[in-house]
């Protein structure tokens, strides 16, 4: 089968077997993969990463020796792999194994490929309703819809997005539905006006200072969603939170962050780290037509074309690029 493969430095496709399943695992067979920031920073080099990586996809169940009756079903999987025996893995929390793996990102290939093969237990099932444009969103929307889950945000409550990419969108979107008063900030005009559309107040920190639809005063917002993807947003991020506040962290970065630790002492900010969701709430939210994520994507690829899919989705600026598997 072909597979996309990191090696330093290098964006290949080559030809390697197809994984065989063991008892307790599925045979995936691709049909879309979505790039995101995480694959960005996995080729420059977090993790020390080499070999498949992708894991935002949905595919088809080729084989499922344990469960026929899913077989050529489409299906989502979560990404996390746990040992299934400790504390974590007894408590349905694999993100938190101590030796997990992570498909496409730590010690397991992903679905840069024609096939992949992942635990039964991880799969979900996609409902006829929703497309596989909108299913290749599952994992980005569960992690998008965490924030939801573990910080109350109730309806008085000013909440600020920080970064216009995919995740952040992806966020402001999901938020939405529980203030009014949410304000997405970034960079990028298409990128606002696509949030904008969906009902989303907007501000773009390209234009002067001074302008009246500024997320002003500093220091006035309760809860705040960092998800620039860089290294200096949770600094910028704290600017803008009241003493008391939240601050939900998204950037996952291989370069360290430094952070102001008395501001946070002295307003006894709150900081939640926040990383994947439940993709049975988002196949929910997509079933049930509460978001409509099918303006995030900027182009769909054909595999052979890979080379430009990566220089595309790598590009500033861009929204979700996905690789179409044959």
């Amino acid at each position: 089968m072909n597979a996309v493969v990191f090696d330093e430095g290098s964006i290949r496709l080559v030809e390697v077997p197809i994984p065989e399943p063991l008892p307790g695992e599925v045979l995936i067979r691709t049909l879309l993969t979505g790039i995101c920031r995480t694959d960005r920073e996995l080729f420059e080099g977090y993790y020390g990463f080499r070999g498949v990586p992708g894991h935002e996809f949905v595919g088809r169940v080729e084989r499922a020796p344990g469960r026929k009756e899913i077989e050529g079903s489409r299906v989502v999987a979560d990404i996390n792999i746990g040992c299934g025996e400790c504390s974590w893995c007894r408590a349905d929390v694999p993100k938190h194994c101590l030796s997990r793996r992570a498909v496409g990102i730590q010690g397991w290939d992903g679905a840069f490929a024609q096939y992949l093969k992942v635990p039964e237990a991880n799969v979900h099932l996609v409902e006829a309703g929703i497309r596989d444009e909108e299913a290749v969103f599952a994992e980005p929307l569960a992690a998008a819809l965490d924030v939801s889950q573990q910080v109350h945000i109730r309806s008085s409550d000013r909440v600020l997005v920080m970064g216009d990419g995919k995740l952040g969108l992806l966020i402001a979107l999901c938020l939405r539905t529980l203030t009014p008063h949410l304000v997405l900030l970034g960079r990028h005009s298409e990128k606002l006006e696509t949030a904008r559309k969906q009902g989303i107040e907007v501000f773009n920190v390209s234009t002067p200072q001074d302008d009246p639809s500024a997320p002003s005063p500093p220091g006035s917002f309760d809860v705040v969603v960092e998800a620039t993807g860089s290294d200096l947003g949770i600094q910028e991020a704290l600017a803008f939170l009241r003493p008391r506040g939240t601050l939900v962290l998204k950037t996952t970065s291989r370069v360290p962050s430094s952070v102001n630790s008395a501001r946070i002492v002295v307003d006894e900010i709150k900081i939640a780290g926040s990383r994947c969701g439940d993709l049975r709430l988002a196949l929910s939210y997509l079933k049930r037509r509460l978001l409509d994520v099918t303006p995030l994507i900027d182009g769909i690829y054909p595999s052979a074309e890979f080379e430009t899919a990566f220089r595309h989705a790598f590009g500033p600026g861009g929204k979700k690029i996905l690789l179409r598997w044959s």
